[in-house]
């Protein structure tokens, strides 16, 4: 009279597996956060207020990254996040450039003839629009002046 029923053991059984599966289903299905800009952001900010040039890097947890001079931007899974920079403008650098060279930590005087085409260089890439940049896992931050040239430059 007390026995349990014949059917209840595999009854149990899928009730198991099929709370297991939603389970399963609600952690796949739960949103990724956007990833944060205001980590790069405060290590930007903290090498441009710098008192003496400095060289920061910050590692990247996003799928793209995006400098202007007032604002960094970061995507991923999870969306978009922007941040504003307390001490801009910064000079955007891209790769492949001879500001890159600079950034990667050449003297400005090695790489440009004279404080003008450095001054200029600056200029043009600040002038530029912004652009996505895939597959940078470290945004580098490097303060420079060079004969009353004072720029932060600020690539991934």
């Amino acid at each position: 009279m007390f026995d349990a029923p014949a059917d209840v053991p595999p009854l149990l059984v899928a009730l198991s597996l099929a709370s297991a599966a939603l389970l399963g289903v609600s952690v796949a299905a739960s949103p990724t956060p956007a990833p944060s800009a205001g980590a790069l952001a405060d290590t930007v900010d903290a090498v441009a207020a710098a008192d003496e040039p400095a060289t920061e890097t910050h590692e990247i947890r996003a799928d793209a990254v995006r400098i202007s001079r007032n604002r960094i931007a970061v995507r991923g899974d999870g969306g978009t996040a922007h941040a504003t920079l307390a001490y801009g403008p910064v000079v955007p650098v891209r790769e492949d450039t001879a500001l890159a060279r600079v950034l990667r930590g050449e003297p400005p005087s090695a790489v440009f003839g004279n404080r003008l085409a450095f001054a200029n260089a600056a200029v043009a890439a600040s002038a530029r629009d912004p652009v996505w940049r895939t597959g940078a896992d470290r945004l580098t931050v490097r303060r420079v002046t060079w004969g009353g040239v004072d720029v932060t430059l600020v690539g991934a």
